[in-house]
């Protein structure tokens, strides 16, 4: 079962950085790989170990407006579907690995806002 979710977040990751350039190309699978090593963090099971390269790679890669439109709707979304994840550390990520995003991780963000 986890090889088949890899297989589908890699094949989701490829699709999204072949889209045409109009459109979003990082999609929720690939914020999901990025941030992956932030798991046991955020839920209290491990240390922050390799977040920050997640954290790095992410907003790197997130350079025009609707590519962080689209991570700020991922992480929105991710924010809300993970109940044991602690959302203050999740909003702190940016800052504890040295990333200014112009947002806060967090269920109740504005992401068309965002710029």
């Amino acid at each position: 079962m986890m090889k088949l979710m890899c297989s589908v977040l890699v094949a989701a990751a490829f699709i999204a950085a072949i889209a045409s350039p109009s459109e979003a190309a990082i999609g929720c699978g690939a914020v999901v790989s990025y941030l992956k090593p932030c798991l046991p963090y955020l839920t209290g099971k491990g240390p922050l170990g390799e977040c920050c390269g997640g954290i790095n790679g992410l907003y790197g890669s997130a350079k025009t407006t609707p590519d962080k439109q689209s991570v700020c709707n991922c992480l929105k979304s991710l924010a809300s579907s993970y109940p044991d994840a602690d959302l203050d550390k999740a909003a702190g990520l940016p800052g504890q690995c040295g990333v200014n995003i112009p947002y806060t991780i967090s269920p109740s963000t504005d992401c068309s806002e965002v710029q």
